[in-house]
């Protein structure tokens, strides 16, 4: 029997397919994948489909759950409007009911559960309404400030946790990057499209976004591998860590590696906003899939949001350089979790996967 039973909410998102590949990879977990669609990959997983936002749905869930050790969760409700709805209070409510549905649930048959793995980020410092203090660090005050749904969860964990057996880990990435196909936030679709659009063309690769802003990024595989850390670290017992690369990059540096991890050369800066854009590439797209044999699905279910993401990552219509985003991961560090990657070659990795997977030409 498996000495632990790993229920990953969010399963075919960008963080939870790439917990679901780890414990996979290391043996010895029952791992539990809840999503209401069953994710492209399971890595040995059992998929439970369930609505968060059902009550009814996470108690009939339940049975799957019995005797967990470890909740990984990774599940997120996105408005429409992704960068307008981080400030949307139905988007924050929903967001908070999420978790106490899945957690009325999961609590009475998990006698055995040890640890909770909640995933925030850098809205956790206002990065989307203000300039980051420098370097943006866990527990400072300035955190509370604007409306978040982490806050819910959190407060509500915290209350939850009082006197129990298990405890909670809160993980803050940056940017994140890596493969899942339909997200919010996943910036390999949408970059891998935009190029293959002017490959076709026989253009280089142009930078489509506004002006520089230095900031980070985190592989996914090395943010899960951070996440299992701390279900087992007693260290990370009740605390919030940031966690990135290690390095810090502006687009236009590793936009020449981008350019050669997809077999193109880098081209001028000529802005273009991809969320406007992208209607006009849905039939091109197509084509393409037929053309080069691609497993990956039409544009709007291979690129979710993202189109959205990535003109608010790459700053599209800005025309002053930002401030930095930085925060430190000296906390993390202290507390034992080491691991590092350059950037530019998580970008590489990516693309190259995504082209040697037929998701991309």
């Amino acid at each position: 029997m498996a000495d632990r039973k790993i229920v990953v909410a969010g399963a075919t998102g960008l963080v939870g397919n790439a917990a679901l590949r780890h414990f996979g990879t290391v043996g010895g977990c029952d791992v539990v994948a809840l999503a209401r669609r069953k994710p492209r990959e399971l890595y040995g997983a059992r998929h439970v489909a369930v609505d968060l936002t059902d009550p009814a749905q996470c108690l009939r869930a339940a049975t799957q759950m019995q005797g967990a050790t470890h909740l990984v969760y990774a599940a997120l409700y996105e408005a429409p409007s992704l960068v307008d709805g981080w400030r949307d209070p139905n988007q924050i409510r929903t967001n908070d009911l999420m978790l106490r549905n899945l957690m009325a649930a999961l609590e009475p048959v998990a006698p055995r559960l040890r640890h909770v793995a909640l995933l925030q980020g850098t809205k956790a410092y206002g990065v989307h309404v203000r300039p980051l203090a420098v370097p943006a660090r866990e527990g400072r005050s300035e955190m509370y400030e604007q409306p978040n749904f982490y806050w819910a969860q959190e407060n509500f964990l915290r209350e939850l946790q009082q006197a129990k057996g298990w405890h909670w880990s809160i993980l803050r990435p940056v940017l994140i990057v890596g493969l899942a196909m339909g997200g919010a936030m996943d910036l390999i679709p949408p970059l891998g499209v935009y190029a293959a659009m002017l490959r076709e063309q026989g253009r280089p690769l142009d930078y489509p976004g506004g002006a520089a802003r230095v900031s980070q990024a985190v592989d996914v595989d090395l943010l899960a591998r951070a996440i299992a850390w701390s279900g087992e670290a007693t260290a990370a017992h009740n605390e919030a860590f940031n966690v990135t690369n290690g390095d810090v990059f502006t687009w236009e540096n590793v936009w020449p590696a981008i350019a050669d991890a997809l077999g193109m050369k880098p081209g001028d800066a000529v802005p273009l906003s991809l969320t406007q854009e992208y209607p006009k590439w849905i039939a091109p797209w197509d084509e393409l899939r037929r053309k080069h044999g691609l497993i990956s699905p039409g544009l709007e279910d291979f690129v979710g949001l993202s189109f959205q993401y990535a003109d608010y990552s790459m700053r599209h219509g800005q025309t002053r350089s930002g401030p930095p985003s930085i925060v430190s991961t000296v906390k993390i560090n202290q507390a034992g979790f080491t691991e590092m990657m350059d950037t530019e070659a998580m970008f590489r990795k990516w693309f190259a996967q995504a082209r040697s997977n037929r998701l991309l030409p």
